[in-house]
């Protein structure tokens, strides 16, 4: 069996969905599971209805909930006749339920509260984009991954239990493959044994994919993107990017943990662990033959690789009381950035001071700083940039700091990183 997996902007519309169909029409003969986003950015709105809910402003989260149902209606009526069908009964009955929710009981988590509602996005585009394949020709049917991936009950990011989860998968696949060879499903979200829907972290769909190829010993995993392949850089910041046509699992690795948006970080080892290869191709000339990521790494270090991330705040610790910054202190701050869910980039510590690097939107400074308080104290800058080199040399690192101010800088033999304004 081959997984294949479509983002949002590969489903953002009703002509981008058509696009996803002649794709699946190439490989009607063979063994396919297919995992697919919500539609283009349904998850930052079903985002925005959350906040509306938890303020309790009936008025704003009626507004989005409607604007949202006429998006969805909307790409059904581009892609059926029957405006009466099953399809639209199926949004009309996910947007009463969303509709009714702002008048239920609420749970006092609000990553609970998260995951029921914004998981909601991938079951809409995965039944719009089953039934339109059904259409189609192809013997297709929709799989609920709120039924087959277990998790346990970290909300916003819930952990994987394989082993359930491979038996729930396998069970249903072996009870309907004589039937269909085309599998569609959804990505980022999963449940717990009592039920309750979990999601995976943000951009979790390209994880999503690797986990129902590690279950189903798939052959190979696609994931259809934008660009041609892995670039060796972002093209919105950088005029003269290359193709990474072949790089090793070691390296898609580095590459997502320093911040390269192609692939979600979680993705590569799963695949790794059963020597799955994985395949980055471009939903809008998918006849080229894109990146491929596998176990050989002799062709790592022949391209530098360049990510920036943005809106970057640099935080400085240090003691009150002068003390130094040791393994006691370190637990301690490690702790609070654990309870507030912060996601450190970079870290650099002297004897006195221990400093971070964190996403400027993922960051409360009142709220860390009163976590931190009486211990230490803080010091923080905001509005930088994280560079990060793989592979770097002289003449690149010149090229990514000239004329910059470098608050912070880190290498080793293979990377170099540079907090920059």
């Amino acid at each position: 069996m081959k997984v294949f997996k479509f983002g949002g902007a590969s489903v953002k519309d009703a002509e981008a969905i058509k696009n996803v169909g002649s794709i699946l029409l190439q490989f009607e003969q063979e063994p396919l599971l297919v995992v697919v986003s919500a539609i283009g950015k349904t998850t930052n709105k079903l985002e925005e209805c959350l906040t509306y809910l938890l303020g309790q402003d009936q008025l704003k989260y009626d507004h989005s909930v409607h604007a949202l149902r006429d998006f969805h209606i909307d790409i059904a009526g581009a892609l059926f006749h029957d405006h009466h069908g099953k399809v639209f009964r199926f949004i009309d009955d996910i947007f009463e339920q969303l509709k009714n929710k702002f008048d239920k009981p609420r749970a006092e988590q609000h990553s609970f509260e998260y995951d029921q509602l914004v998981s909601l996005g991938e079951v809409l585009s995965s039944f719009i984009i089953n039934e339109y394949v059904l259409e189609l020709g192809l013997k297709s049917e929709w799989l609920d991954a709120r039924r087959l991936i277990r998790t346990d009950h970290h909300y916003q990011e819930a952990n994987i239990n394989w082993e359930k989860s491979e038996a729930l998968i396998t069970a249903l696949l072996e009870s309907t493959v004589e039937q269909t060879n085309t599998f569609i499903t959804q990505g980022f979200i999963g449940h717990t044994a009592e039920g309750f829907s979990t999601t995976l972290g943000r951009e979790g769909s390209d994880y999503s994919a690797a986990i129902f190829a590690y279950c189903t010993n798939a052959t190979e995993v696609t994931i259809w993107k934008d660009v041609p392949g892995m670039l060796n850089a972002d093209p919105k910041y950088f005029d003269n990017t290359t193709l990474l046509s072949k790089i090793s699992y070691r390296e898609a690795i580095e590459l997502a943990y320093f911040g390269a948006s192609v692939i979600h970080p979680k993705t590569i080892k799963p695949l790794q662990n059963k020597k799955i290869p994985l395949y980055v191709k471009s939903f809008i000339a998918p006849e080229e033959a894109g990146t491929t990521i596998q176990s050989e790494g002799g062709n790592d270090h022949l391209i530098p690789s360049f990510i920036v991330k943005k809106n970057q705040v640099l935080i400085t610790i240090s003691s009150l009381d002068f003390s130094f910054i040791n393994e006691d202190a370190l637990a301690k701050i490690f702790e609070v950035f654990y309870t507030t869910r912060i996601k450190i980039n970079l870290m650099q510590n002297s004897a006195l001071n221990f400093s971070v690097l964190v996403d400027g939107d993922k960051v409360h400074m009142d709220t860390l700083i009163k976590h931190l308080n009486p211990t230490f104290t803080c010091k923080y800058n905001e509005g930088v940039e994280l560079v990060t080199i793989r592979h770097y040399n002289q003449a690149t690192v010149v090229q990514m700091t000239a004329n910059r101010e470098v608050l912070l800088e880190q290498r080793s033999r293979q990377t170099a990183r540079f907090v920059i304004r």
